[in-house]
């Protein structure tokens, strides 16, 4: 691989897209009680938590406050 593929190996590609996969399947919970919003900044927020290391629950929580507290995303509590 040359350029911006440098270092990357197929463990990292594959490993990402299952972090995409398990993004969207947390995202649905969240898409289906809030009002219209930009999926990628929910996305966004939720990756950069689990890459710090937060279990699937806690990211969901930090996209969740991330939406409420930036992009003014507020879901009512269940």
């Amino acid at each position: 691989m040359a350029g911006a593929d440098a270092g990357r190996t197929d463990a990292d590609i594959a490993a990402r897209a299952d972090l995409l996969h398990e993004t969207s399947v947390h995202h649905g919970s969240f898409e289906a009680v809030a009002p219209p919003h930009d999926w990628w900044d929910w996305y966004a927020a939720y990756m950069v938590a689990r890459e710090a290391g937060s279990n699937p629950d806690e990211a969901a929580a930090a996209a969740g406050r991330y939406m409420a507290e930036v992009k003014h995303i507020v879901v009512s509590p269940a």
